[in-house]
């Protein structure tokens, strides 16, 4: 579990850093941090919404492959 936060961690500063998330700290107890996607980030909505497409279209299938994976098994 905490290298999977970690990678979580990572994908978020990398993002922020790349200009695509924004993030604000409000000093309270304790600290609660907002973020955003930037004008950047919000310009890749076209592009995504072919890739979630694809995605919806093909879930079974890929399912289906991460279960064969799961069970040690290569379909090629």
């Amino acid at each position: 579990m905490a290298d999977r936060c970690l990678d979580g961690t990572f994908t978020l500063r990398s993002l922020i850093r790349d200009g695509l998330v924004s993030r604000r700290v409000e000093p309270t107890v304790p600290p609660r941090v907002f973020y955003r996607l930037t004008g950047l980030g919000l310009s890749l909505e076209a592009a995504l919404a072919g890739l979630r497409t694809w995605a919806e279209e093909h879930m079974a299938e890929i399912d289906r492959a991460n279960e064969a994976a799961d069970q040690g098994v290569n379909e090629g």
